[in-house]
């Protein structure tokens, strides 16, 4: 059996806020769309399924992202995921300059859970708490510069 990834896709509470933070990260947008209708009812599993979506694509192409906001049914608020919780928990993003990037997220109200560290000099990363608590790792490669 063939198997291709294909996205992550994150429920978020702001569409705007999301796509307003991870194209200044350097992802573009290359589609929006509101979905509904039995389709989507039994894609999803939630009757009367209908929302707004984005899909944004890294620079190489080789990742993608879907953001959706719930219209129908409404949003479950929960606390945000913490590091160590069983289940998905990040999405993460290889950076040319980590400083810049935290920056960028600092501009939108987004900042790190603790800090940036040095990962025996091949990495410096970071957890920043994202636009609706989403848990973004930052990781700049530190062989390449």
């Amino acid at each position: 059996m063939a198997i291709s990834f294909v996205n992550v896709g994150i429920a978020v509470d702001d569409l705007e806020a999301a796509i307003a933070f991870f194209t200044d990260l350097g992802l573009s947008l290359i589609g929006r769309d509101e979905v509904s209708g039995e389709w989507a009812d039994t894609a999803v599993g939630l009757d009367g399924n209908h929302a707004k979506i984005a899909m944004l694509q890294t620079p190489s192409g080789d990742g993608q992202l879907e953001l959706f906001e719930y219209i129908h049914p409404d949003a479950i608020l929960s606390e945000p995921t913490r590091p160590n919780e069983v289940g998905m928990h990040r999405v993460a993003f290889q950076v040319d300059d980590i400083d810049d990037a935290l920056a960028i997220a600092a501009r939108h109200g987004c900042h790190p859970v603790r800090g940036a560290a040095n990962y025996q000099d091949v990495y410096r990363l970071t957890y920043v708490r994202g636009p609706s608590g989403i848990l973004v790792m930052l990781a700049q490669d530190l062989t390449k510069t």
